[in-house]
C-alpha cells in the first residue's frame, strides 16, 4: 500500500502516518514546515502536488485550523468577521480542495483508491444544535460539499474509488488543548480507528461523512 498524508507533521496527521507505517504502508508526507506545503499559498501547494510521482492507494488530508485571526471561535454573530471567515475557508475548505483536484491523477483507475479529508461533526448542518463557531462550522460544511461533489466526479472514471469526509473525534492535540472537561481520544487511537473505517468503506458509500467509529454523520 502506498499512501500520501497531507499535513503529516500535525497531531492527527503524524499519528495517521505512523499507524500507516506500522501497517507496513509506504508513506509519502507533505507538510508546511518540512516541505513548504502551505495551503494558504496556492501556488506553493500546487507545486508540491504537481511534483508527486506515481499512484497512491490512499490520499489522507489532515490539514485544518480551529481559528485563523482569533484566539477562540466566534460565540455570537457580533464576533463574525470577513477576515476570520476567509482564513477558515482557506485552510479548511480550499486547502483540501487543492489536493482533491489532483485525486484523478494520483489514484489508480483500475483498483480501489481512497481520498479522505478530516472534517468535523460541528460542520454538520443537521447536527447543529448549539450554534456559534460560525467560521469553523461553515468552512467544514463547505469541505463536506466539496467531498460529496468530488466523489460524484471520481465515480465516473474511478469506479472503485472512495471519497469521504471523516470526523476524528475530540483528539488530544494542541488543536483542542483549550477545551478541557471533554472526553478526548489520543491521536494514535483516533488514527487507528479512522484507518479501520477507511479499510471497510465501499464505493457505494463514497461521498459520505463518517465518524471514527464508522457511523454516518448527518450533513
Amino acid at each position: 500500500m502506498r499512501a500520501l498524508v497531507v499535513g503529516d507533521s500535525g497531531g492527527i496527521g503524524a499519528a495517521v502516518a505512523s499507524e500507516l507505517r506500522r501497517r507496513r504502508a509506504e508513506v509519502v508526507g507533505l507538510s508546511r514546515g518540512r516541505d513548504g506545503f502551505d495551503v494558504l499559498r496556492p501556488e506553493a501547494a500546487e507545486q508540491g502536488l504537481a511534483a508527486l510521482e506515481g499512484k497512491f492507494d490512499l490520499i489522507f488530508v489532515a490539514t485544518g485550523a480551529l481559528v485563523s485571526t482569533r484566539a477562540q471561535p466566534e460565540k455570537s454573530l457580533r464576533d463574525v468577521s470577513a477576515a476570520e471567515l476567509a482564513g477558515q475557508f482557506a485552510v479548511n475548505a480550499i486547502g483540501p480542495a487543492l489536493v482533491l483536484r489532483h485525486a484523478p491523477r494520483l489514484l489508480m483507475r483500475d483498483k480501489r483508491g481512497v481520498f479522505a479529508a478530516l472534517s468535523a461533526r460541528v460542520g454538520s448542518i443537521g447536527d447543529n444544535r448549539s450554534g456559534g463557531w460560525y467560521s469553523y462550522r461553515a468552512s467544514k460544511a463547505a469541505l463536506n460539499q466539496l467531498i460529496k461533489t468530488g466523489a460524484i466526479e471520481l465515480s465516473r472514471t474511478h469506479r472503485q474509488s472512495v471519497c469521504t469526509a471523516l470526523h476524528p473525534g475530540t483528539v488530544e492535540t494542541a488543536f483542542t488543548k483549550a477545551y478541557q472537561g471533554r472526553d478526548k481520544l489520543s491521536a494514535a487511537i483516533s488514527a487507528e480507528r479512522l484507518l479501520d473505517v477507511l479499510d471497510v468503506l465501499e464505493p457505494q458509500e463514497s461521498g459520505g461523512f463518517f465518524d471514527y467509529s464508522g457511523v454516518p454523520v448527518a450533513w
